[in-house]
């Protein structure tokens, strides 16, 4: 008997624990674990298209801009998917995996789904089967949950790849979630992993990755800048935790490597349009330093599990040009966690704590 009959062997048979079904029952696939990642979503393409689909999936998303539907559509459709999908197109050529003709973020969060599929395939075996999806454009939320259904899971654990919960990220991740399950008659049981932004692993993971990161510098930082990307300030007035989160998140990376605040410092990135956002800025920070006399300057983004346009055009791009324009010498970014052994073991981690009570994986054991 090959894998894939043992697997199919799997699924159609009843739950442990049950009898066995009656003559003339229709098959059911049932008895196994599903895992879904989700991240945020990059375009099919760097050409004009592409990237106006991309932009109107994701800036039509209530969550992500609250404002006025009166207001915003003029904007998003007049102005916004005229003129924005051109110069976007081409920052995203700049990251573009030419092998496989995708974004990084789709890269890595696929390598990320193999390397936890692996994992858990040592623990359990077949019964646990592990998939990846993106908020806005491919592969879809809904797709892949159907797809976990068709192999026989009915308990699903869905981890958006969020360290910091926000309404614009993890809310809308599970939106998708639960649009798909309003759709379904027999609906799986779904659990969501919370956010991971003070965890002693993540932040231990973090760090370590970061002094290995600074070891191979031919220079010292003076300073180190924990960038998180910006949310409107309007959003954390209505009661949204991220900027809370955030904050933790750095207290506790600066603790931990044993900076003061001001070589340790953080900032938040990627605001638009004229509202006021998450202080301080990003890119203010960095010629601020620059312009006080600061030389040399590593920037960070724990708030991303993979790395993508904001970290490698904008972060590693338009700052370094920031800080080098104005005075500074030596810029290095420190990479994401990505799907190193340091950001899966995180991953490896959240995951396992989540599942336990529906498998024993040893997680949390004293």
């Amino acid at each position: 008997m090959n894998a894939r009959t043992e697997a199919a062997v799997l699924v159609d048979a009843p739950p442990s624990g049950a009898g066995p079904r009656p003559a003339g029952h229709p098959p059911v696939r049932s008895g196994r674990i599903g895992v879904l990642l989700m991240n945020l979503g990059t375009p099919e393409g760097t050409d004009y298209w592409s990237m106006r689909r991309y932009l109107k999936e994701f800036l039509s998303d209530r969550r992500v801009i609250e404002t006025s539907r009166l207001i915003w559509w003029p904007i998003l459709n007049g102005i916004i998917l005229t003129k924005r999908p051109g110069p976007k197109g081409r920052d995203y050529a700049k990251i573009w995996n030419r092998e496989r003709d995708e974004g990084p973020l789709k890269t890595i969060t696929r390598a990320q789904a193999e390397d936890l599929g692996r994992h858990l395939q040592q623990i359990a075996g077949d019964r646990v089967v592990v998939d990846w999806s993106m908020r806005y454009g491919l592969p879809r939320t809904a797709e892949r949950i159907q797809a976990l259904l068709d192999q026989g899971c009915d308990r699903i654990l869905t981890v958006p790849l969020y360290p910091q919960y926000s309404a614009a990220t993890s809310a809308t991740a599970c939106d998708q979630v639960f649009a798909a399950l309003s759709r379904m008659r027999w609906q799986p049981a779904i659990r969501v992993a919370p956010p991971w932004h003070d965890d002693p692993v993540y932040i231990d993971a973090l760090v370590d990755k970061m002094r290995a990161d600074l070891a191979r510098l031919t220079f010292e930082p003076e300073v180190i800048l924990v960038s998180f990307h910006g949310v409107p300030k309007d959003y954390l007035l209505k009661g949204d935790p991220y900027h809370c989160h955030c904050v933790k998140t750095w207290r506790l990376m600066r603790e931990r490597f044993g900076w003061p605040e001001e070589r340790f410092r953080y900032a938040f990135q990627s605001r638009f349009g004229t509202a006021e956002w998450l202080k301080p800025y990003t890119d203010e920070t960095v010629i601020g330093l620059a312009k006080s006399g600061v030389k040399s300057l590593a920037i960070v983004a724990p708030g991303f599990t993979a790395d993508c346009l904001e970290t490698l055009e904008e972060l590693d791009g338009e700052n370094r040009e920031y800080f080098e324009g104005h005075g500074g010498e030596h810029f290095a970014y420190l990479p994401c966690l990505n799907d190193g052994p340091e950001g899966m073991r995180v991953i490896h981690h959240v995951v396992e704590r989540e599942l336990m009570g529906w498998l024993d994986t040893g997680a949390g054991r004293p």
